[in-house]
């Protein structure tokens, strides 16, 4: 079996950001010789049933997981910018606040995009594991701002928050700003953990 395992996959359910088709994903993860694999598209779970199905059918582990879209306030406000969060359910309670958290992005957090924010996800944080995230994440986008001391504050919040179950989350596609918040995130992940 192969280590790597890949928590942060966009499905084609990860409208305008994923082409991966869940049936040949499960292929292409079962014959790379991965053990499990997540399923994190943004803001929905729509393909959680499929996913989960066809990963049981190849022998993956189905990770279940959402690539939320966060605002930056506790309660929901008219304000369209949003950075982008993961979380994976660890366990039932984590599968049941990711979808608690999902219907609530569409049913009161809708405004462009579904949307949760802070004070709902810190009420509802049970059984699952957060991430630092994508380069459109919080804290990345606070890095790449040069706002590195605002970053370091939603860092020290993320894991205040989530303790043991927040992990950095480390890209590498080549870009140079994936480079450049990393090296940030490797010296705060040796500092605090």
């Amino acid at each position: 079996m192969c280590d790597l395992v890949h928590l942060h996959v966009h499905t084609e359910y990860s409208l305008l950001d994923g082409a991966s088709r869940v049936p040949a994903l499960m292929e292409r993860a079962k014959a790379l010789g991965m053990s499990a694999i997540a399923l994190s598209d943004h803001g929905n779970l729509f393909a959680v049933p499929k996913f989960y199905t066809e990963a049981e059918k190849q022998g993956l582990k189905p990770i279940i997981g959402c690539e939320f879209y966060i605002t930056e306030g506790e309660t929901f406000t008219k304000n369209k910018t949003t950075y982008h969060q993961l979380l994976l359910a660890k366990d039932q309670k984590g599968w049941e606040n990711l979808c608690y958290l999902s219907s609530m992005s569409y049913i009161e957090g809708f405004y462009y995009k579904p949307r949760i924010h802070k004070g709902l996800l810190a009420a509802h944080k049970e059984g699952l594991i957060a991430t630092t995230g994508c380069l459109a994440s919080e804290i990345n986008q606070k890095l790449l701002q040069g706002k590195e001391k605002e970053a370091e504050a939603v860092f020290r919040w993320y894991l205040d928050l989530f303790g043991e179950d927040f992990y950095v989350e480390l890209q590498d596609h080549g870009l140079k700003d994936q480079h450049t918040t990393a090296r940030i995130l490797l010296e705060w992940a040796r500092r605090y953990h």
